[in-house]
């Protein structure tokens, strides 16, 4: 299930590890299939508990040997607790628009850590979540499970492809920033309303021409190194920080 993103979209569930992301995954209230624990590697005080409280509520549980564990866990440092949890998905049609402060548009993304990175940022500004293009991005893959450090059950994501994105944003009369190296204006000199919808392209080729037709402003992160491009962790939690400072008054906190 960790390696195989089919095996995980066809069971519609993914696997977490690690004290923090268990947490999350209660808190959330996250429809838990199976955990999977050591006795011996489990040390978190909050975590036996929240296991204790899971199999009183009838979630099966299971119980291994640290070796085990260590067999299964990609950190580290194994924790001792995982669980095998269903994945979250809203229609696009369901989603109220101003549920949150932005939404980060996204078609593809090579390296999952920065998909990690940005549902990390997303929620720290208190962004809605993620509207993926087709079927390219895995928003269950392992390293943007890891990376994201448990936000990614905050976070709301939806599937769907660029005609039906272009219907709902036309119907709710919405406002999409796309980023792209020739943007006509630096990221910083536009107004960002509530909620802004802000569309990274693939990383190596920017947006493509019926992306960028979705768009009612391009921006540009200004560069003066070797490089016209950034990481899209970076670029995307830049732009995510902005729509943050322009409906928070960062630039006055930063001043003082």
């Amino acid at each position: 299930m960790q390696r195989h993103r089919r095996y995980r979209d066809g069971r519609g569930a993914f696997f977490i590890e690690g004290v923090r992301n268990f947490v999350q995954v209660v808190d959330r209230d996250v429809d838990i299939v199976v955990i999977v624990y050591s006795e011996k590697l489990l040390t978190a005080a909050v975590a036996r508990k929240l296991v204790r409280q899971r199999r009183r509520a009838g979630v099966t549980t299971l119980r291994i040997s640290p070796e085990q564990f260590r067999a299964i866990s990609q950190t580290r440092r194994a924790s001792g607790i995982s669980a095998v949890v269903r994945q979250r998905w809203r229609r696009l049609d369901d989603v109220v628009p101003d549920a949150g402060l932005c939404w980060i548009i996204l078609s593809q993304v090579r390296w999952p850590g920065n998909l990690g990175t940005l549902i990390r940022t997303s929620e720290a500004v208190g962004g809605a979540g993620f509207i993926l293009l087709d079927n390219s991005v895995d928003a269950y893959a392992p390293g943007a499970v890891r990376a994201s450090m448990g936000a990614h059950f905050s976070q709301t994501f939806v599937r769907t492809d660029q005609q039906a994105l272009r219907n709902w944003v036309e119907d709710n009369g919405l406002y999409v920033i796309g980023a792209s190296p020739d943007g006509a204006r630096k990221f910083h000199e536009i107004s960002y309303p509530c909620p802004s919808l802000i569309l990274l392209g693939e990383e190596r080729h920017g947006l493509t021409a019926p992306q960028r037709s979705l768009c009612q402003d391009l921006v540009r992160i200004p560069m003066v190194g070797n490089f016209d491009s950034l990481n899209l962790g970076v670029a995307g939690s830049l732009l995510l920080y902005e729509v943050f400072r322009a409906h928070n008054g960062l630039s006055d906190d930063l001043s003082h």
